[in-house]
């Protein structure tokens, strides 16, 4: 198994660094290269937990379209790797330069051209932080709604290389469903337009959605165009707490069933709010075993508190001990900055984790939740699980003291907790992607037809391989 705890370097060419620095300053700018190794060094990672950095052999930061078409050509008649990158918060190395050549960090091309409510779309550049749009388009009346928990930091192209997702994907989908069109350069350095500005349009093979979740292996994005739909005016969140996590785990299959769709329904189990619970956050019950985090929105109040009224009389029937609505917007935002802190949290348990995010039909998350358990007895190690239960995409924490002495033992739990996944027709990655992290888990969910199929597709974007190679495929 590949996991961050074992991922190396591929093989790196020989590069004349000086040599290619002058040409990448005659494109961008000689403020907008970096060759020492200092500076360097940031690029060579991303949130990854375990994964040794891998630094590049030079980074360039271009300004438009024109300047990342001249570098990709002109890396690509050196016959160099070019990995393109936006702020560096995934968490399975899909930005990290594993056979070195130039990162085309695209930072700086941060705009937002346009917001037009008449065709309800924005066309941004790839640069831009997805809170920071968020927050714009909101304030104009409008709403973006994928929310993955790195937000505040992440950028808009980095969202649809890995076609984020986040809590309130379990009403309004992923990345792919807003993403109508875009401009990008291919590895040849040829500039092109995939998609539409429309609502609606079939023509052709949809090449856009190709790119969203492509991780940067066929093409570098430089414009997207997104749909944006009217904010909902009322929002409401709420806590259920439950005495087990099969209680928690048989109520978000129960609320979805009764055709109550909440905008977000977040699982923590025991280990989770454990590791919570010192932080001064929100207060769970101090005898819970596992909660869920539920928010509606609507139109009209009356509306979201009879979906919320309805979600708690299915969990009360399910077992919940207590079901908590956020009585002001300080408390919501408790809610939610609690729930933010989750990753952090377990992993100050002991020092040291690895994170496995998985997805299952939301109909097996029960029985997922109930093999967590045992997988963990079964290896020695604690293992628990927080994440979007609402689309049974479990973010699965594998707790230990030793990231040496127990490495065997960790890859091996790892392992079955993805088996485990797929045995309930689910997925080895539920929004992080593949990257570095997970080339070979993807052999046990394809068969090598489908892998070859999509090996054949990055050829033909890319017929020299130079575009983020090493990732994705083993």
């Amino acid at each position: 198994m590949s996991s961050a705890l074992s991922v190396t370097a591929g093989t790196r060419r020989a590069v004349d660094t000086a040599r290619l620095g002058r040409l990448l300053r005659d494109i961008c700018g000689p403020s907008h290269v970096k060759t020492d190794a200092d500076a360097l060094a940031p690029y060579g990672h991303d949130e990854t937990h375990g994964l040794t950095p891998i630094p590049p052999d030079a980074v360039v930061l271009p300004g438009n379209t024109r300047e990342v078409a001249e570098v990709m050509r002109a890396c690509a008649s050196l016959e160099l790797p070019v990995v393109p990158r936006g702020a560096g918060t995934g968490r399975s190395g899909g930005c990290v330069p594993a056979h070195g050549g130039v990162v085309v960090a695209l930072t700086r091309m941060a705009a937002v051209n346009e917001i037009d409510p008449s065709d309800g779309v924005a066309v941004v550049e790839p640069g831009v932080i997805l809170g920071a749009f968020q927050q714009r388009v909101e304030a104009e009346g409008w709403f973006y709604p994928p929310d993955p928990a790195s937000l505040a930091d992440c950028t808009l192209g980095g969202n649809v290389a890995e076609n984020a997702g986040g809590p309130r994907a379990v009403k309004y989908g992923v990345t792919r469903d807003y993403l109508l069109g875009l401009e990008a350069v291919l590895p040849t350095g040829e500039t092109v337009r995939m998609g539409r500005r429309s609502q609606k349009g079939v023509a052709g093979y949809d090449l856009a959605g190709l790119m969203c979740g492509s991780e940067g292996t066929l093409a570098i994005l430089t414009s997207l165009t997104l749909r944006i739909i009217p904010r909902p005016p009322v929002v409401q969140t709420g806590v259920m707490a439950f005495a087990s996590a099969q209680d928690a785990a048989r109520t978000v299959t129960a609320v979805l069933a009764r055709g109550i769709r909440p905008r977000t329904l977040e699982y923590l189990d025991a280990l989770t709010l454990d590791a919570v619970r010192p932080l001064g956050g929100y207060a769970f019950p101090a005898d819970a075993r596992a909660a869920l985090i539920i928010e509606a929105d609507g139109v009209s109040e009356d509306a979201v508190w009879e979906e919320l009224r309805r979600a708690a009389e299915v969990a009360t029937a399910h077992g919940a001990q207590e079901v908590v609505l956020a009585q002001d917007e300080a408390q919501r935002r408790r809610i939610w900055d609690t729930r933010h802190k989750l990753s952090a949290a377990t992993r100050q348990l002991t020092g040291h984790k690895v994170s496995e995010d998985v997805v299952v039909p939301r109909g097996r998350v029960p029985e997922m939740v109930a093999r967590l358990a045992a997988t963990g007895e079964r290896h020695g190690l604690r293992v628990g699980a927080f994440g979007h239960a609402g689309d049974g995409n479990l973010h699965v924490q594998v707790i230990f003291n030793d990231p040496v002495a127990q490495k065997a033992q960790v890859e091996a739990c790892l392992r079955e907790v993805t088996v485990e996944a797929l045995q309930l027709g689910g997925s080895v990655s539920g929004e992080h992607g593949v990257g570095l992290a997970k080339r070979a888990l993807l052999e046990l969910e394809q068969g090598p037809e489908v892998i070859a199929l999509q090996k054949r597709i990055k050829a033909a974007f890319d017929p020299r391989g130079i575009l983020n190679p090493g990732k994705v495929f083993p």
